[in-house]
């Protein structure tokens, strides 16, 4: 037993555990934006894929002009279309009170289908981006050397502590999501931080996806989020839409991520089973979080 914990729990599994979290990370703390002012998220997933996927093609296309560079302004496209893509839910979930789970759910449709129509128009094939020649620069030593958006992942932990518990921004998103007819009545434009609120949620998840296209694999690949959003999904309710809750779900999440990754090399377990690992323990944590506080006004739009 205690040789196999040593061969398991070694520098490159510590790795394996801080790339898994990272982008579950990233995107619950989008997500954590998003459901404190009120408007539920359930695009995440979609958005992850859509940052992917303008991060590689962008990073491949500027890389004759830009070089080096290139990456770095793949990311900022990642982000970019993140939060266009967020903006279109909040208009759909704000201006127009639609039910914001089937706006989700429709963008998660559309991040199955669009990325095919695109790689297809540009490459000729629909399953995955050519290689990028630059992706993200990898800081560290050794096995421990990481894209930039890893070290972002943990201090947009600090940043949005900080945000939502210390500024009169993160005030105004709590009572939003509280109480929006309150915060009203207080000179608090609840439109207005739901939308900023949605759009920061598809920054942080378009970084997610920037992380594994380039700043991980080095182009975009047909199912590169794996269901992604919907761990971060749960990790934010198991964190209860706090910060450093949040950070303490992912961990979790990402620790059973790295252990399925690990657990598939040897034969201690069926390898479906290792596989759906992750995904059952997810389940598992929603079951036996007990009731969840959500923010009060989730969910519900706002007619004032």
């Amino acid at each position: 037993m205690d040789g196999l914990i040593a061969q398991i729990f070694t520098t490159a599994f510590l790795a394996t555990f801080i790339r898994s979290v990272v982008p579950l990370l990233l995107t619950a703390l989008g997500g954590l934006f998003s459901e404190r002012s009120g408007v539920v998220n359930i695009a995440l997933e979609g958005l992850i894929i859509f940052g992917a996927l303008s991060a590689a093609v962008s990073t491949h296309l500027l890389t004759p002009s830009l070089g080096a560079a290139a990456p770095w302004v793949g990311w900022l496209a990642g982000m970019l279309v993140g939060g266009l893509i967020a903006w279109i839910h909040a208009v759909l979930s704000i201006r127009y009170r639609a039910d914001q789970v089937i706006s989700g759910t429709a963008i998660n449709l559309l991040a199955t289908g669009v990325p095919a129509v695109v790689l297809t128009a540009l490459y000729g094939v629909s399953n995955e981006s050519p290689k990028v020649e630059y992706a993200l620069p990898l800081w560290g030593a050794g096995e421990l050397r990481f894209s930039p958006p890893v070290f972002f992942a943990f201090l947009a932990v600090v940043i949005t502590w900080y945000v939502m518990y210390r500024t009169p921004y993160g005030l105004r998103l709590r009572a939003t999501g509280e109480q929006p007819g309150a915060a009203a009545s207080m000179g608090v434009n609840v439109r207005r931080m739901r939308y900023s609120a949605v759009i920061l949620s598809g920054v942080l998840a378009g970084t997610a996806g920037a992380f594994l296209s380039i700043g991980n694999l080095d182009s975009y690949v047909r199912n590169i989020s794996a269901g992604a959003g919907f761990i971060a999904l749960a990790a934010l309710i198991f964190g209860q839409w706090k910060p450093l809750g949040v950070l303490g779900a992912t961990l979790l999440f990402g620790l059973l991520q790295a252990l399925s990754i690990v657990l598939g090399g040897t034969n201690l377990l069926p390898s479906t089973l290792v596989q759906a690992l992750p995904y059952l323990i997810t389940i598992l944590a929603l079951i036996f979080t007990g009731r969840s506080r959500a923010p009060k006004a989730l969910g519900r739009p706002y007619d004032g």
